[in-house]
């Protein structure tokens, strides 16, 4: 039996695998708030406990976080997992943390062709892949081509320093410099980010916020009812903020390409993409993606794609298990 996972800050997700015939066949599957429980512990004592008892061969999960020596302080959740205590404490033979987006990586190769839209074609061949998934946070990982096979690596590049292209990402930086001790990438592309640039261009005067947009806003997640409304150019605050948000995910998308090569191509994981797919396809996302001067040309060559199956990182963690 295999055990895999996808930890987040919002929901922790957790399902059973078995191998049948070289493929996977998942067994159950359970969604829990993360932040509702004190440690993942206690969310893994929960799972186990709904199916018969059966040795597990593999845990591997997916979280959010950097892992060092088999060990993750979790980004935006005060819980500290450790594959050892893990093995030690459910008599788990073999325990495997990866960062999300790596665990996403491999996920994004075992998705079906229906579970993927092609913003830009670009030229088809084998070589490294990048991937960025904009949600909670802005996660990054690549998948290295070694000539017969992808070997993920993890990364956090969403956390690099953000790096305005023209006026206005120069006014943004100086407005986001003043709420942030640190302005990176993760401050704009993410959910949270989408409010930040509403913000900026509400404040520093690109149009006035009107009282029924300013009601929408305090009810419910103000950063979906940005998106609701931009997407149906119900306002040009919302509006807006969806072009410059697609405009500098296609920059940063470019930026990683560029540093791993990834001739292969771009995939656009997480929640955000699949949610703002045709702004993403009115060419805002593709024109930041290929300014990079005398790199255009290059840049054009590469596909750009979006996955939309929302478990990307939890088929990945189970398909790294069974590899294992």
């Amino acid at each position: 039996m295999i055990l895999a996972g996808d930890i987040g800050a919002t929901k922790t997700v957790l399902a059973f695998y078995r191998i049948v015939s070289e493929s996977l066949e998942q067994v159950n599957e359970e969604t829990y708030k993360s932040k509702a429980f004190s440690g993942f512990e206690e969310i893994l004592r929960r799972f186990i406990a709904i199916l018969p008892p059966e040795p597990i061969a593999v845990l591997c999960l997916g979280v959010a976080g950097p892992i060092d020596n088999g060990r993750c302080k979790t980004t935006n959740l005060p819980w500290m997992l450790d594959e050892r205590s893990l093995a030690d404490a459910f008599g788990i033979k073999k325990v495997i943390l990866l960062n999300d987006v790596e665990a996403a990586a491999y996920g994004i190769l075992a998705l079906r062709s229906d579970e993927i839209i092609t913003l830009h074609g670009g030229t088809e061949r084998k070589g490294n892949l990048a991937v960025l998934a904009a949600g909670t946070g802005l996660g990054e990982a690549a998948l290295h081509w070694d000539g017969k096979g992808y070997q993920a690596i993890a990364s956090e590049g969403g956390h690099c320093d953000f790096a305005p292209q023209d006026n206005r990402q120069i006014a943004l930086l100086s407005y986001l410099q003043k709420k942030f001790d640190h302005v990176s990438y993760e401050r704009i592309l993410s959910g949270q980010g989408l409010l930040n640039l509403y913000q900026f261009l509400r404040d520093t005067g690109f149009s006035e916020e009107p009282p029924w947009l300013q009601t929408m806003l305090q009810s419910g997640d103000p950063s979906a009812k940005i998106t609701e409304i931009g997407l149906r150019r119900g306002h040009i605050l919302c509006s807006e903020t969806l072009e410059l948000f697609a405009t500098i995910y296609g920059a940063e998308a470019g930026n990683l390409a560029l540093k791993v090569m990834a001739t292969g191509g771009v995939y656009l994981g997480g929640g955000i993409a699949p949610q703002i797919i045709e702004k993403l396809k009115d060419g805002s996302f593709m024109r930041g993606f290929s300014n990079k001067g005398r790199y255009a040309d290059f840049m054009r060559q590469i596909p750009v794609k979006v996955a939309l199956n929302n478990r990307a990182s939890l088929i990945g963690a189970a398909h790294h298990a069974a590899r294992i």
